[in-house]
């Protein structure tokens, strides 16, 4: 089989990644990277230069939905295909350095499986994270997704499926897609539903954290 004429170029951009990592490398081309199984014969780094014009940043564009990314030239369904299977292992990477760990010893860790799992959301999600008696994180589960500014929440649900996990505590964590630039524990009322039914489910029924992510 005849070698690729960009076949040099993709080696010396490999070897600079063993030797020096992601860190001596922009966004472009560790984007390119990830593209040389999707392109096997085509020069990447004009798609590449695109995607990141298009979106930002490197995690920008792996996090970007399939049907936006379809919309930039050059790109087609293998491309789609290998950008979603790097964003999954890294969300895979991130849960598992979490999942079946004490939440509060692992709040960094914490952080960062939201931060990978939802920040990036164009629609607000809310999800729970449900701990044993030694708060170790035993599941975490989507509860809904909304629009950009809202999500259903359905507390009788929550409290259910934390009996199902045999849950001692609950961590309830929620993105801002719109661009709030809040990064704190919200106020009550920024939750959806009822300020009191969750200060009486968090002291009644399972200890109860808020967090919330900026997207």
């Amino acid at each position: 089989m005849k070698a690729s004429p960009h076949s040099g170029h993709r080696e010396r951009l490999r070897e600079r990644f063993v030797k020096g990592g992601a860190e001596a490398m922009p966004d472009y081309e560790m984007l390119e990277l990830v593209l040389f199984a999707a392109v096997p014969r085509r020069d990447t780094k004009p798609l590449a230069k695109a995607l990141i014009a298009r979106f930002g940043s490197f995690a920008d564009v792996i996090a970007a939905k399939p049907e936006r990314l379809m919309e930039v030239e050059g790109v087609g369904e293998a491309v789609v295909n290998q950008l979603k299977i790097v964003e999954a292992a890294a969300q895979r990477l991130a849960r598992g350095k979490v999942i079946g760990r004490p939440a509060l010893s692992s709040w960094a860790a914490l952080l960062d499986y939201c931060m990978a799992a939802m920040a990036r959301s164009q629609t607000e999600e809310f999800r729970v994270l449900f701990l044993d008696r030694k708060n170790v994180l035993v599941a975490d589960e989507v509860q809904s997704r909304g629009t950009v500014d809202h999500a259903p929440v359905y507390p009788r649900e929550i409290v259910r499926r934390a009996l199902e996990h045999g849950a001692s505590a609950i961590i309830l964590v929620h993105n801002h897609p719109s661009g709030d630039p809040t990064w704190c524990v919200p106020f009550w009322a920024d939750l959806p539903g009822s300020g009191r039914y969750w200060r009486r489910m968090s002291t009644s029924s399972f200890p109860t954290m808020i967090s919330s992510v900026m997207a």
